[in-house]
């Protein structure tokens, strides 16, 4: 207890020195916001005046230039007969407009397609950073990311919607037609909102949560892995926290590529609604 206290107050006690053979005998490092993490603060890599620059935006520049990267190589030259990097790029955008853009908008919002596959992909690259080595995080987990994303989707459907339904056109449009009045006093308030708020705050928080969620999970199974390495009865529970971490792991793949369809379906959606009154 006393070698807890003297770590705790000297502040030696970080993830990746709170090993139950460690020196400092700290206790279970549970991952979050708290003095001495790394899970969610990160050292910036240098300062200009106020601005930090982060292994989260370190992340997203990487992820951007993976993103530009493949799709130039697999359209650069393209050929008639697709194969390497133009098959699986031609299979992505034939996913994107098939699954997302089609259903939701139809043949009329095919001038959108470039637009939706860079936004899943964009996506998609940058959640799958958490399972990389070394990267091991997912930029998402980051409110202002998400955020930023959802605002450049929310002016685009909200242009689009005032360029083809006129200003009065749109906005009066997001109130349904022939409501009784006793309803409509209810309604209207409601409508308007989930248009102008609950829209775009769902759709960031939602990629926002999801992501945060899960590498918090991941990063839970893996430091009770290594905590609890022992060869007395902690051995099993480590073995049990490891399997857990690998089918986490594994899951987290799933929600990584699906997060990254219902951010996009959404978007396609929302464009689809602007180009024609709803109701």
């Amino acid at each position: 207890m006393a070698g807890n206290v003297v770590a705790l107050v000297a502040g030696t006690c970080t993830e990746e020195n709170s090993h139950i053979f460690s020196a400092a005998h700290c206790g279970y490092p549970a991952p979050g916001y708290g003095p001495g993490s790394t899970t969610f603060l990160f050292t910036p890599f240098f300062k200009i005046g106020g601005f930090e620059f982060t292994k989260p935006m370190l992340l997203v520049i990487i992820s951007t230039i993976v993103a530009v990267a493949f799709f130039w190589a697999a359209f650069a030259k393209p050929k008639l007969v697709p194969r390497g990097a133009q098959n699986l790029g031609e299979l992505g955008i034939t996913f994107v407009r098939d699954q997302i853009l089609r259903p939701m908008m139809g043949k009329r919002g095919d001038g959108y397609l470039p637009f939706l596959v860079a936004l899943f992909f964009f996506i998609w690259i940058m959640n799958i950073m958490e399972v990389i080595p070394i990267a091991q995080y997912p930029p998402m987990a980051q409110i202002a990311f998400p955020g930023a994303l959802m605002l450049m989707v929310y002016g685009t459907y909200t242009f689009l919607g005032i360029k083809h339904q006129g200003l009065g056109g749109y906005f009066s449009n997001m109130i349904p037609k022939g409501v009784p009045p006793g309803i409509l006093v209810i309604l209207a308030p409601v409508e308007i909102l989930q248009y102008i708020i609950v829209r775009p705050f769902t759709l960031a928080v939602r990629l926002f949560a999801n992501m945060f969620a899960g590498h918090i999970l991941v990063l839970v199974f893996t430091l009770a892995t290594w905590y609890m390495l022992t060869l007395s009865i902690g051995l099993l529970f480590s073995a049990t926290s490891f399997v857990l971490t690998v089918v986490l792991t594994a899951f987290e793949l799933l929600i990584q590529a699906l997060q990254a369809y219902i951010f996009t379906i959404l978007t396609a959606q929302y464009i689809g609604g602007s180009l024609e009154a709803g109701h």
